[in-house]
């Protein structure tokens, strides 16, 4: 049996980005930390510059000196249609022809939070924000303020943004980065979060029989997608529903990845388990910045005016932002993309997983919906620790390889990457010829 490669150190990329890209990014170090306003984006994790976009359209993007790119990161999620869908550039410019913003109701506030419940029945009441981070930051204090306690279960390998209490053990760009944990964060946020394994329902049964009644709230990504694509083992959810209840805690989906990726709904509401709260962001802001979070009336009345926990923003229901959110979801319902995406990415990681064993490589690709993330380890990952078995460095060279040939993916092993309604098959095409000359080369 032939033995795969062993994979390599990291080595300098081969390619350099554009010699504009390169000249931005000089100038942005030294007016921005890092030359980036998301670590993410900083290419720490892969080796060398990151390339600065222009424009895109479709599937595609540009960089600033005119090279094209097939682009399966779509600005980390949202962008489930594509780029600059023709429709939801429209609907912007109307409305912004009107008024950036207000400060004021609007009713596209209404319309929005109606086509919401519309789309989840659990979603009874619903707050507009500007982020997902901000929507998990309100959840849990509302959490905290209807259950009158202090503790916050939340799983390992799980990001929920960057408020203090969630910055513990987290994924995304903290992972990438190679901490777990941020300075910063006192203490005290610190005490009030237990973090266990994410896929371990023992693990939960154990806490919620010591210290349940000290729970506010059990919050969890019903999907992982921020140690790369990692879904949830059978009957962990139901599990998590079932214990919460028990303990009177608030379970909470951030479905800020999985929200209207794999239907024009929430994920709990396709699989048929009902959160307490639900944090919705990325595509239901159609590229704008926004979020919402959301889910049972009892508990959504313990916001200001009604009740006692205050949350704020002035840019909260921004008209342009809710016209975009709008007309995603309206033209996702219409169009039905989600068979077609799902097909697409099964395609491609079955390419890719093909590959990697005609040419020796220690990787497979994870695939679920329109969702998939290429492992470079051989080894199932159903959790954190799994996760970090990965060759970073093979993935380092791998993503520069595609890049090199004109594909754009998450500069990062440990993200989930996306197939849009605006990828074809000869896009799949062009992904799995370029996966085999990239694994190849190693």
């Amino acid at each position: 049996m032939k033995q795969p490669k062993k994979n390599k150190k990291l080595k300098p990329p081969v390619s350099r980005p554009s010699t504009l890209s390169s000249a931005l990014f000089a100038r942005a170090e030294r007016v921005i930390p890092g030359g980036v306003n998301s670590p993410v984006r900083a290419f720490r994790a892969v080796g060398g510059d990151p390339v600065f976009m222009a424009r895109g359209a479709g599937a595609q993007v540009w960089s600033v000196d005119g090279r094209a790119y097939l682009d399966f990161c779509g600005s980390w999620g949202p962008l489930i249609l594509g780029h600059a869908h023709p429709e939801v550039v429209a609907a912007v410019q109307k409305t912004a022809a009107d008024g950036m913003s207000f400060g004021a109701c609007t009713a596209h506030e209404v319309e929005i939070a109606e086509l919401l419940r519309s789309c989840a029945s659990y979603l009874e009441k619903v707050r507009l924000v500007s982020s997902g981070t901000e929507a998990v930051m309100s959840a849990l204090r509302l959490a905290r303020g209807f259950t009158g306690r202090n503790k916050v279960l939340k799983f390992e390998g799980c990001y929920h943004g960057h408020s203090d209490c969630l910055l513990v053990a987290a994924g995304s760009g903290l992972l990438t980065g190679g901490v777990a944990s941020s300075a910063g964060v006192t203490p005290g946020a610190a005490a009030d979060t237990f973090v266990l394994p994410y896929n371990d329902l023992k693990a939960v049964r154990e806490l919620v029989g010591r210290a349940g009644h000290e729970l506010a709230a059990i919050i969890v990504e019903p999907v992982a997608g921020n140690m790369g694509l990692v879904p949830p083992l059978p009957g962990y959810l139901a599990g998590l529903r079932k214990l919460a209840k028990q303990c009177g805690a608030v379970l909470i989906f951030d479905e800020v990845i999985t929200g209207f990726r794999f239907g024009p709904t929430t994920y709990g509401q396709l699989i048929g388990i009902t959160p307490d709260l639900t944090c919705l962001g990325k595509i239901m802001g159609g590229g704008m910045p926004m979020g919402a979070f959301g889910g049972r009336a009892d508990i959504m009345d313990h916001l200001a005016p009604l009740g006692r926990v205050y949350q704020a923003g002035t840019l909260s229901g921004n008209p342009v932002a809710v016209t975009a959110g709008l007309k995603t979801i309206e033209i996702l319902r219409r169009d039905k993309p989600y068979a077609r995406m799902e097909k697409l990415a099964a395609q491609l990681a079955a390419g890719f997983n093909a590959a990697a064993r005609r040419h020796g490589v220690t990787a497979h690709c994870a695939q679920l919906g329109s969702l998939f993330t290429p492992f470079f380890t051989t080894a199932p990952i159903r959790d954190l620790t799994d996760a970090k078995r990965c060759d970073t460095a093979a993935f380092g060279r791998f993503f520069h390889g595609m890049l090199e040939q004109g594909l754009y993916l998450p500069p990062a092993q440990f993200e989930a990457a996306f197939v849009s309604a605006a990828h074809t098959a000869d896009h799949i095409a062009q992904f799995l010829a370029a996966a085999e000359r990239a694994l190849a080369a190693r």
